[in-house]
């Protein structure tokens, strides 16, 4: 009798585990690339619908206050993955292709405190973070370290951009399709072999370059960098979309029945914007337009599974973009001349490469049944870069001293429970800015005021820069000459913070 009674107790212990287990919340964060404030209609947009984003939208909290941490990718990802800012490591720019990776194996990451609270954790889409040790991959043989040996337990990445070779996809340690008899070489120097590039052979392209973006033609497209071989791996434009909407529905079924974090990096909207055949002309703002429609359509996949499969009510998913929106990026593919009026940034100034809002004051939004009351929406201050923290004291994981260094533990404010502003946020684009309350300072800057390629305003000036939020959201009118005292605040209150190791 004793030992049935310890085998009951036994199988209730277990039973209870299972139970606690099944109720930690899958996450999901779909990160979105160079997707503007004004490319939604759920923020406005009038010449475009996002329906199923917009459905997103209307179950959980839209935030019209959030930022990413920079106006370009590689530094908002590290940002979002580490919890420490950037600008705080070099070699933390706009990775080449051939980068090696750069979150450092000793810096405690977000899927590995997830780990460690008991999710399997699952990385789907653009990567951008370097591959390899240093020096770069060989991306003949074992590729790594890369996503799994910085938390991720299982990965299906684009290395880098779509605009930058090499063009194939890399699953967990290997090019997917490798082939023995076609070795792969990559080089940001010089050409590598005889492969026609953009700049030689404009006759094979199917889409023009405005400015760069021709060295090594793949799939009728030139791209930043040069490669050779790897043909039977190399990736069609016009399926990626569906590839890693796959890959990303796959790995929620797969783990339907144990907790799961899914970082899912779509490469829409970003260069070069090769929408499939469903999409082409469909938006009627051009490819660019086109490619908003897919990346619509592939969050109501990732929605439509976890209906399918109950999953719902006890997923937490965060949607939102790794920096602000630029139209032309390296390719004449017509964005530009196709707007018809639509206004990416929304209201603000700037774009990608800004320190202006529009360079990191993204979409976001915030949907989860079983906790977060629908129909919501948030003017708080926020950024990803407080993602880590949250997280973490969601899934009661304690962070050690130096582990998210810069991350704050704002759950209150994503479960949409308080509305407390972050203190002060940091945004990034090549120099530095804090915003603190209604007040933005832009710090003095040698750099260019206008990007002429891409059309966008930089924001960099010599003189610093003072702008009230609360009544100038454009950033129209620089207020530094006319409160001395404010500016000589918010300047040591950055430096502070720049101080901080």
């Amino acid at each position: 009798m004793l030992s049935i009674k310890k085998f009951c107790v036994g199988l209730c212990f277990i039973s209870t585990t299972i139970v606690s287990a099944q109720q930690k919340p899958n996450i999901i964060y779909i990160y979105a690339d160079d997707l503007g404030y004004g490319d939604l209609s759920c923020y406005g947009a009038t010449k475009i619908k996002t329906p199923n984003i917009d459905k997103l939208a209307a179950q959980g909290i839209r935030f019209t206050n959030a930022h990413a941490t920079s106006a370009t990718c590689t530094p908002s990802r590290f940002s979002l993955l580490t919890g420490k800012y950037a600008w705080r490591k070099t070699g933390t720019g706009v990775a080449p292709g051939d980068a090696a990776l750069i979150i450092p194996l000793d810096q405690k990451t977000m899927p590995q405190m997830l780990q460690q609270a008991g999710y399997q954790t699952g990385a789907v889409g653009k990567w951008h973070l370097g591959l390899g040790p240093k020096g770069g991959p060989d991306w003949n043989g074992e590729i790594k370290p890369g996503p799994l040996e910085i938390g991720f337990n299982y990965s299906f990445i684009i290395p880098a951009t779509g605009d930058r070779v090499p063009c194939v996809f890399v699953e967990n340690h290997r090019v997917v399709g490798w082939d023995p008899n076609d070795s792969i070489f990559v080089s940001y120097g010089k050409p590598v072999g005889n492969e026609p590039t953009g700049k030689q052979n404009p006759e094979l392209l199917k889409m023009k370059t405005s400015q760069g973006h021709d060295n090594t033609i793949v799939n009728g497209i030139s791209r930043i960098g040069y490669m050779r071989g790897g043909k039977l791996a190399r990736w069609t434009d016009e399926d990626i979309a569906d590839v890693l909407t796959a890959k990303a529905t796959d790995y929620i079924k797969q783990n339907k029945s144990k907790p799961f974090f899914l970082y899912f990096s779509t490469h829409d909207i970003h260069v070069p914007r090769a929408p499939n055949q469903r999409f082409v002309g469909k938006s009627r703002l051009g490819v660019r337009g086109d490619v908003i429609l897919q990346l619509d359509w592939t969050v109501g996949q990732v929605m439509k599974t976890l209906d399918s499969l109950h999953l719902t009510n006890n997923t937490l998913i965060i949607f939102s973009s790794d920096n602000g929106p630029v139209v032309d990026d390296g390719y004449a593919d017509g964005a530009v001349e196709n707007l018809n009026g639509h206004t990416p940034s929304g209201i603000f100034r700037g774009g990608k490469y800004s320190i202006f809002e529009a360079g990191t004051r993204v979409p976001f939004l915030v949907k989860w049944p079983a906790k977060i009351k629908a129909g919501k929406s948030s003017d708080v201050l926020a950024s990803q870069v407080d993602v880590f923290a949250s997280l973490a004291a969601l899934c009661k994981q304690n962070l050690k001293e130096g582990e998210a260094p810069d991350s704050f533990n704002q759950l209150s404010v994503l479960l949409g429970q308080s509305n407390k502003d972050r203190e002060y946020l940091i945004e990034h684009a090549g120099t530095l800015s804090i915003t603190k309350g209604k007040w933005k300072y832009i710090e003095p800057s040698d750099g260019a005021a206008y990007n002429k390629f891409t059309a966008t305003e930089l924001g960099n000036d010599k003189e610093p820069q003072l702008y009230d939020l609360s009544v100038d959201k454009g950033e129209k009118k620089n207020l530094a000459s006319q409160y001395p005292e404010i500016v000589k605040e918010m300047a040591g209150l950055l430096q502070k913070i720049k101080d901080i190791k």
